[in-house]
């Protein structure tokens, strides 16, 4: 008979983890600064390199943070950006011309054997190979010509959260460095992470859903990502049917199945994705849809319930903070229908595919 944890400790790790986002924010940006570090070091390489184009290859929440990254070489290098079908090399055993390829692999762990088999393969296709991974003794950080640390520390509940988190920070961080730009905008970072942390909202938020068995999350550009990470740890953790849409194919198709009964939690950022969501926000208030922006208290004003976030957060680093209220909503979800987000029924903090 499986064992659970006492109704007191449920939910410890993840809350705990999601907790120390702040500091680890703090260790990233203190060490990005480094003229000698790994970052600016990383950094030099690939602007040597001079790739024609980026391929992201990653599973799970890390794949979140592969979309959000190619988000970034598109917008502010100006490269083509995709993101890998791992399976043509590893299953069917694909041979592409990788010269003049950047190739970064994204992982918490580090250890599944498909990006591990991948980036070698890519590597020896003629890519520049980098592993952005939570451990540098990993397979994957050894698969790889180059390694980023992302820094956060041993993390002990299967859903990830300040592992995610780094990823996003780390990625960023990667390509202001590489284009030359300011990495001051970062030092903001960890006092915004401390007041998503802190924020009260939630509660009520996930009182309203406590019984809700079906969501639809939505976004644009650099928020996409935030809404497709966030319907996973509503997956993983409360068990619910959560589908993540870009808001632009919402509006393709899928609104139809949008009512009163189904919420809809739409990622509302201040700038030209958050202008893009206003046709959609309009649709769903003419449906009388049950709205939950996570968003800055001027933006989305029709909503049913909120979110909030602080403002004036540059468009392409509040994903960072946006994703914060929502693993505490997906934790706390969890904890009122009974459950331990801390250990997901059938999930292993490392998933091994091929």
């Amino acid at each position: 008979m499986t064992q659970h944890p006492p109704t007191s400790e449920r939910g410890r790790l993840v809350l705990a983890e999601i907790a120390e986002q702040p500091a680890v924010a703090e260790r990233l940006v203190t060490g990005a600064s480094a003229a000698g570090g790994e970052l600016q070091r990383v950094a030099r390489a690939v602007r040597e390199a001079a790739p024609r184009m980026v391929l992201l290859t990653a599973r799970g929440t890390s794949d979140h943070a592969a979309l959000y990254a190619k988000y970034l070489v598109e917008v502010q290098l100006g490269l083509p950006a995709g993101l890998t079908s791992t399976s043509t090399l590893t299953v069917y055993g694909a041979q592409p011309d990788l010269r003049g390829v950047l190739w970064i692999s994204v992982s918490q762990s580090g250890g599944s054997p498909d990006l591990v088999e991948s980036t070698a393969a890519a590597r020896r296709a003629g890519a520049m190979t980098l592993a952005v991974t939570n451990n540098a003794a990993s397979p994957l950080a050894q698969a790889a010509e180059l390694h980023l640390d992302v820094l956060a520390g041993p993390e002990l509940a299967v859903a990830a959260t300040k592992s995610y988190t780094a990823q996003l920070l780390t990625l960023w961080l990667l390509v202001q460095a590489w284009r030359g730009a300011s990495l001051e905008p970062a030092a903001a970072l960890p006092a915004l992470l401390s007041q998503a942390v802190d924020s009260s909202d939630v509660d009520a938020v996930a009182a309203r859903y406590r019984f809700v068995d079906r969501l639809v999350l939505t976004g644009r550009g650099f928020s996409y990502p935030t809404a497709r990470e966030a319907a996973l740890k509503l997956m993983e953790t409360s068990y619910l049917s959560a589908m993540a849409f870009s808001a632009a194919d919402l509006m393709h198709g899928p609104l139809a199945m949008v009512d009163a009964d189904r919420p809809v939690v739409v990622v509302v950022p201040e700038g030209p994705g958050g202008e893009a969501l206003s046709p959609v926000l309009d649709a769903l208030h003419e449906r009388g849809a049950d709205v939950c922006a996570v968003a800055p208290s001027g933006l989305a004003p029709h909503a049913t319930v909120r979110l909030a976030l602080p403002s004036g957060m540059p468009e392409d680093l509040a994903p960072v903070v946006q994703i914060v209220p929502l693993q505490r909503l997906a934790a706390h979800m969890a904890l009122a229908r009974g459950l331990d987000p801390d250990s997901p029924r059938g999930l292993r903090k490392v998933t091994e595919t091929r």
